[in-house]
């Protein structure tokens, strides 16, 4: 049962009296029926938050319906676990206190050396290990035993029968990975800190349920279940919302019933995709187009090798491998002629993080080895090794093919497995963990400085509009046409001492471009070039008694328009450097009459948008650039998933239940895809707006890519023109381009 807030939540009871023609609604996967399409809803919307949490595998962010899937999944795993194990592993469980990783440790330890019949080890004989099966244990003392063991060939045949010490027994392998045994823990238990089994469980295998004296006063038994003496109280408060939101939707549904007049309230969009009916207000929708499947690998395949070619490029630098294209990688996996440089390289550059972790893998190598240099003659060996140590049994058929030289005769889906449980077993190395510890740090340092960037936009924003709405009035404006005399003969004497001038218009002064940031606020505009300010102050010194500063009483005047009489032809001379003003350009571009009442209404520049702008691309490159996992995009009405991978470009869509795959692969169906999907929709409006978030990259790598396959077409074209006489080698065919691989970042 899936948990929800790491608590067990309780499915909705059917109604009573149901007949049998009635017409109920029924959820899917949890087989739950409901009367109200109202509470139907509420309760499907439940189902659809990513707030569920796997009981088995403790994976969170989860859908109820994933959570099952993955509690199912989880459960084969478990069953993995040895049966003879189980009973000390329960016990070392029960009323434990330690955190899960801590306990998992702990068992491991505990139960590493325990050997049990049944189990099927090497003995060392004759300067080698030879495999065998342990059939009776045999206690010699308090401390020692000796065990009679069957030797066993190739097909696990019984050959011979013989006794042998525990110092001469080798486990090559351990007989349950981490991953299983931290399944194994959740699903026995209950509950945590401290651990507690299933009574059922602990019943049938002999374990005590009575509460340790370490513990006693501290936990309690309550209707059957322990129970802590202080509990959390948020969660406690999230649960109690939780449950009494699910009661009033099902009372206010019973309430409804009740009434003769049923009111249909307005649908609150989005909901799930699947409820969602056409209205009169949709917009035209257009056509979603059938995404191209021409593989080259069976459809069943794709999944991996997308998964497999993602994280070896994504993670290159760590693995000293040259990236290549997902099309090369296919056409290598599919080559049945020769051992592939590509393949080779892939596969080595695996093995070297496995042997440098100081793994299980490692242990088993270093005995076998002195050497540990991986080249095209002995890879095939380091594969056989890593394939008997794994033992999963489909693949120990092709051991023996593999060992022969013959990699290219082994199935696609074989190699696939094959590079899949590597990169499982490199993700799990202290070495990649490491990495990945490294990459969030960065990430946190550039989501901080994202922050702080951002905050200090609002807050220059925050001040630049405090400032444009107590320039005008510090400055006297009133009404936006009126001017205090006074004010302005003042700030504008001030700016005739420095060689600056306004202009008026319609009795306002206009703010030079050579006026600079004032006490009373207002952001003048940026200072101009160096000869339209000696123009301009060439201009203003002529009528200004040839370089005499004036009075502010004359100043005054001549801004009121009284005329001096000692100077008769000062108002023409004023026209006409109101004129030059005009013509004034701020960095070489004129000045419009719309520009200065935009920038008091506090508008961006465009010049400051794109920075802005620039500024979020950047973080997100930087952010794509330390991958951490790789998720899709989004899912449409019917849960087909889209992933994009920047490296290729193509917008690939995987099936609802993974077995097909597709692309596209031009600009036209991608705007197509998104002129279809629904935005009433939960799932489709969320990838919608993911689309639009990475459209115009999606856009670019497409061109990218068309121009390549076109310039790939027309060397393919002028190959095929050439004589037969002068035919190109096979290795020089364009098709065959993953034949040409060169791993430049190879370690040495």
């Amino acid at each position: 049962m899936p948990l929800l807030r790491r608590k067990p939540s309780a499915l909705a009871e059917p109604p009573k009296d149901l007949k049998p023609d009635e017409l109920v609604y029924q959820i899917r996967f949890t087989k739950e029926i409901f009367r109200d399409y109202h509470e139907y809803l509420n309760f499907l919307n439940l189902y659809r938050q990513r707030i569920w949490m796997c009981k088995v595998s403790g994976k969170t962010g989860l859908t109820y319906e994933e959570a099952l899937v993955s509690e199912q999944r989880a459960t084969e795993k478990v069953q993995q676990f040895p049966k003879e194990l189980t009973a000390p592993a329960l016990q070392i469980i029960q009323y434990s206190m330690l955190p899960l990783k801590d306990l998992a440790d702990s068992i491991n330890e505990k139960l590493l050396g325990h050997l049990f019949v049944g189990a099927e080890l090497f003995v060392k004989k004759d300067d080698g290990v030879y495999p065998c099966k342990i059939l009776k244990v045999i206690l010699e003392g308090v401390e020692k035993c000796r065990y009679e063991v069957v030797w066993l060939n190739k097909d696990k045949n019984i050959t011979e029968t013989t006794y042998v010490c525990a110092e001469d027994l080798v486990q090559k392998k351990p007989l349950f990975s981490r991953n299983i045994l931290k399944s194994f823990i959740r699903e026995s238990t209950y509950r945590n800190a401290p651990w507690v089994l299933h009574e059922e469980l602990a019943q049938k295998h002999g374990i005590s349920t009575d509460i340790p004296e370490v513990l006693r006063g501290r936990v309690f038994f309550k209707n059957g279940i322990l129970t802590c003496s202080k509990k959390r109280k948020n969660e406690e408060s999230m649960e109690e919302t939780e449950i009494s939101n699910k009661r009033k939707n099902v009372d206010c549904s019973a309430q409804k019933e009740g009434n003769d007049q049923h009111i249909d309230e307005p649908i609150k969009y989005p909901i799930d995709d699947l409820l969602v009916k056409p209205g009169p207000d949709d917009p035209v929708f257009t056509t979603r187009p059938s995404p191209s499947r021409d593989f080259n690998i069976p459809m069943d395949c794709v999944g991996d090798l997308l998964m497999i070619w993602d994280f070896c490029t994504s993670f290159a630098k760590l693995l000293h491998l040259w990236p290549y294209s997902p099309e090369d990688f296919e056409n290598a996996i599919r080559h049945r002629e020769s051992n592939v440089v590509l393949l080779v390289e892939s596969h080595a550059a695996l093995f070297r993080v496995l042997i440098n972790d100081d793994g299980e893998y490692s242990t088993a190598i270093k005995k076998r080895r002195s050497k540990y240099k991986i080249t095209m003659i002995n890879w095939s060996e380091y594969l056989s090794e890593f394939i008997e140590m794994i033992n999963i049994p489909g693949l120990h058929q092709y051991e023996a093919t593999i060992k022969r030289g013959q990699y290219g005769l082994v199935d696609v889906n074989a190699k696939l497995e094959i590079l899949s449980e590597l990169v499982n077993r490199v993700l799990e190395t202290g070495i990649f963990r490491g990495e990945m510890d490294k990459l969030i740090e960065e990430r946190q340092v550039l989501g901080a400085s994202r922050r702080e960037e951002a905050l200090e936009d609002g807050r220059k924003r925050r001040k630049k509009k405090e400032q444009l709405k107590a320039g005008p009035e510090s400055n006297g404006v009133v009404d936006g046409n009126h001017l205090n005399n006074a004010s302005v003969s003042t700030n504008n004497n001030h700016g005739m001492q420095n060689g600056d001038v306004g202009e008026k218009r319609n009795g306002e002064i206009k703010p030079s471009r050579n006026d600079t940031p004032c006490r009373s606020g207002i952001k003048h505009l940026n200072p101009a070039s160096k000869k339209t300010q000696k123009k301009v102050s060439s201009e203003v010194e002529e009528p200004i008694e040839h370089g005499k500063v004036v009075s502010s009483k004359k100043l005054q005047k001549q801004l009121k328009g009284d005329k001096d009489p000692s100077e008769k032809n000062c108002s023409e001379q004023r026209k006409k450097l109101n004129l030059e003003l005009k013509e004034t350009t701020e960095n070489g571009k004129e000045l419009s009459g719309k520009k200065l009442p935009k920038q008091l209404n506090g508008e961006t520049d465009p010049s400051e948008q794109n920075s802005v702008e620039q500024r979020r691309e950047y973080f997100e490159r930087e952010m794509d650039k330390r991958l951490i996992r790789r998720s899709p995009l989004g899912k449409d009405r019917d849960y087909n998933r889209y992933w994009w991978f920047p490296r290729d470009g193509r917008l690939f869509v995987e099936s609802s239940d993974s077995k097909e795959w597709g692309y596209y692969s031009s600009k036209e169906e991608v705007d197509a895809l998104m002129g279809s999907l629904n935005c009433k929709g939960e799932r489709e409006r969320a990838l919608q707006k993911q689309l639009g978030k990475y459209y115009k990259r999606i856009c670019s790598e497409l061109q990218k890519r068309s121009k390549d396959l076109m310039h790939k077409d027309e060397v393919d074209e002028s190959v095929v023109r050439r004589s037969t006489r002068v035919r190109a080698p096979p290795r020089q065919n364009p098709a065959n381009a993953f034949l040409r691989y060169v791993n430049k970042w190879k370690e040495e």
